[in-house]
């Protein structure tokens, strides 16, 4: 799998100032490049007209968190497209990717990892993890990261949100 090129029929996000989103994905070794190739066509269908592609080498610290593919994008830019009517086919496309990813890592002993989404400029990472509930992805399309200081955000079933326990605790 190589760089995807720049994709000229993108659509352009709200909020942007028109400029087409680009993303950085960082893919464990066990996503294949079939799944990978999803997840690149899901995104650009979503607005992210060129992703870097890149594959995860070494060890992650104790405190990260377990990912299957860690993408680096402008988050409350590509959040806000979400929101867009115009792209609902594409954002189905990218939670069925989501969904593949999550099978294909489930197929090995070790639990589903998820997908997290990191903000290039703040590091905020939110975190998706493989079943989450359609009500998870509607709620994250109206979330303002702004209040939030430090993630990763994960989606709490119980009060039906996004959280972070970091910045609970820390408030």
């Amino acid at each position: 799998m190589t760089d995807a090129p720049p994709l000229p029929d993108a659509p352009r996000t709200p909020g942007t100032s028109g400029a087409p989103l680009r993303a950085e994905l960082l893919l464990d070794q066990v996503v294949t490049d079939a799944l990978g190739d999803d997840l690149v066509a899901a995104l650009a269908g979503l607005g992210v007209r060129t992703a870097r592609v890149r594959r995860a080498v070494g060890h992650r610290g104790a405190g990260d968190v377990p990912w299957l593919v860690l993408a680096a994008l402008p988050l409350q830019a590509f959040l806000s497209g979400l929101g867009a009517e115009a792209v609902r086919d594409a954002y189905g496309a990218f939670k069925a990717a989501v969904g593949r990813l999550a099978r294909r890592d489930g197929a090995a002993a070790a639990p589903p990892r998820p997908l997290v989404l990191r903000d290039d400029r703040t590091g905020l990472s939110v975190v998706l993890e493989p079943d989450l509930p359609a009500e998870a992805y509607e709620r994250l399309v109206g979330l303002d990261l702004t209040a939030f200081r430090v993630g990763p955000l994960h989606y709490d079933r119980q009060q039906s949100r996004w959280r972070s326990e970091l910045d609970e605790a820390a408030g």
